[in-house]
């Protein structure tokens, strides 16, 4: 296939179609935060699509996939541009189709109903102004998209109390497009919203979700340090395990992460503690407090205890660690993983091995009930080998399950093997395959397999330490 981009742009601009070609905008427009990854950057310099089309409305969205299919240019479609590892970038060039303009928000008695261009912090805001909050939100909150996150994210605030976007509990209903030369609606409810969530678009278009929304709950900030790495596992266990508290987020640094990358807050702490950063409900904050005492930690913040100005707990955690640190030294970079059963036991292998050439930051999420340790380690970059052998020095050798931020595949990223339901959606959905191509290695090699021996990580067999 061959596309015709010329011939695709007079088309929906003979509709009414805003659509954009100027340089600028539409270079700005095809980008990511790919550049956490010093892989991606190098590897994504030069991604750019052909043009920008941007909806008012379904039946907009519906006529351009319509006109991009019969003229086979390919669709990315974006939200707020947020992702980190390239999820939102044209690979094959074409159209980004933005879906800022698909806005809607309609508040209910527990769910809220929203365009995939719906900022999350302002369904926040309405949400609460009826006495109700979402349950999941990534630190980007303040500018990314609700569809951005569910077909990009995992995970995010809220994780050690519901769970991450996997739980079929967290997403009630997806209305998607597909793609072809007369799109149509699928809805997608249950554990069949897994077909479409985290499929960085490339099996049909949201432009709908529903999800739960839940009582509102007064939350509090609160920053605790503890004397080392393992006093603040321990604490952080602890505390997601207590059935008279209440979180909402519970964040682990280890010592000289806040003294090296949070600005704000390390005139606050002491120097060699390692940190905990919770949003504990005010309603159960007594019970937090005592158990801060009894675990030998010491509150170094807490909202409005101290003077001056503080970002909100969530913009230090998560990806946004990740952030405040390459600000300060732009050679960092991350992984994301997960740990066993002997968390403790891990982290001092990782430490042992790689003393501060990895940096142990960890987010707690709920999975099946249990409290889990899932990592965004920071990672002092030399090169692409040497980021290759520790990715497969954690896998092989420590026996952590790591999630590649350094790839843009789907496969590679996060499954390492291929989704069949996904395979099979992509096949209804998008016949030509022209959505996001480039991003699901099935659809060009259906019976790809990962090799033994490979993190793929670039795609290469890891060498010696």
């Amino acid at each position: 296939m061959t596309a015709r981009i010329p011939d695709c742009i007079d088309a929906l601009t003979a509709q009414g179609i805003a659509v954009e070609t100027a340089t600028g905008p539409v270079e700005r427009k095809s980008r990511d935060f790919y550049w956490y990854s010093p892989i991606l950057k190098r590897q994504l310099a030069d991604v750019r699509a052909d043009f920008l089309a941007t909806p008012e409305s379904e039946a907009e969205l519906r006529a351009i996939l319509a006109t991009c299919f019969r003229f086979d240019v390919p669709v990315t479609v974006r939200g707020a541009g947020t992702g980190n590892y390239g999820q939102a970038m044209p690979l094959k060039g074409g159209c980004v189709l933005l879906t800022e303009r698909l806005n809607r928000i309609e508040i209910g008695t527990g769910r809220v109903i929203a365009g995939p261009g719906a900022i999350i912090a302002e369904i926040e805001t309405e949400a609460r102004a009826t006495g109700q909050e979402i349950r999941l939100f990534p630190s980007t909150v303040a500018t990314a998209t609700i569809g951005g996150f569910i077909a990009g994210g995992s995970s995010g605030v809220g994780a050690i109390r519901w769970g991450g976007l996997r739980n079929p509990a967290n997403i009630h209903r997806l209305r998607l497009l597909t793609m072809e030369a007369e799109p149509q609606v699928i809805e997608l409810t249950g554990t069949d919203v897994h077909k479409a969530a985290h499929a960085y678009g490339v099996n049909g278009v949201i432009t709908e979700v529903e999800l739960p929304i839940d009582p509102a709950t007064a939350w509090r900030e609160v920053l605790v340090g503890l004397p080392d790495t393992q006093a603040a596992l321990a604490f952080a266990f602890a505390c997601g395990d207590d059935p008279d508290i209440l979180n909402r987020m519970i964040s682990l640094f280890e010592p000289g992460i806040a003294e090296a990358y949070f600005l704000r807050h390390r005139k606050l702490t002491d120097p060699g503690e390692a940190l905990v950063a919770v949003y504990v409900s005010a309603q159960t904050l007594p019970a937090f407090e005592a158990l801060v005492g009894k675990m030998g930690g010491t509150v170094r913040y807490r909202d409005g205890a101290q003077e001056g100005r503080f970002p909100e707990l969530y913009e230090i955690g998560w990806n946004h660690t990740t952030l405040r640190a390459l600000k300060v030294d732009p050679t960092i970079t991350y992984l994301q993983m997960m740990f066993g059963e002997d968390v403790s036991g891990q982290v001092t292998a990782i430490k042992n091995r790689f003393a501060d050439e990895v940096m142990i930051h960890i987010e707690f999420t709920r999975i099946e009930g249990k409290v889990r340790a899932v990592a965004l380690p920071l990672v002092r970059y030399t090169d692409e080998a040497r980021l290759e052998r520790i990715v497969t020095i954690l896998e092989e050798e420590l026996g952590l399950t790591v999630f590649n931020p350094h790839r843009v595949t789907l496969e590679e990223g996060g499954m390492k093997e291929t989704d069949p339901a996904q395979l099979e959606f992509k096949r209804r959905t998008d016949p030509k395959g022209l959505l996001n191509p480039g991003k699901m290695i099935a659809w060009d090699n259906p019976d790809w397999v990962p090799e033994a021996g490979r993190s793929y990580l670039f795609g290469a067999t890891a060498g010696e330490d």
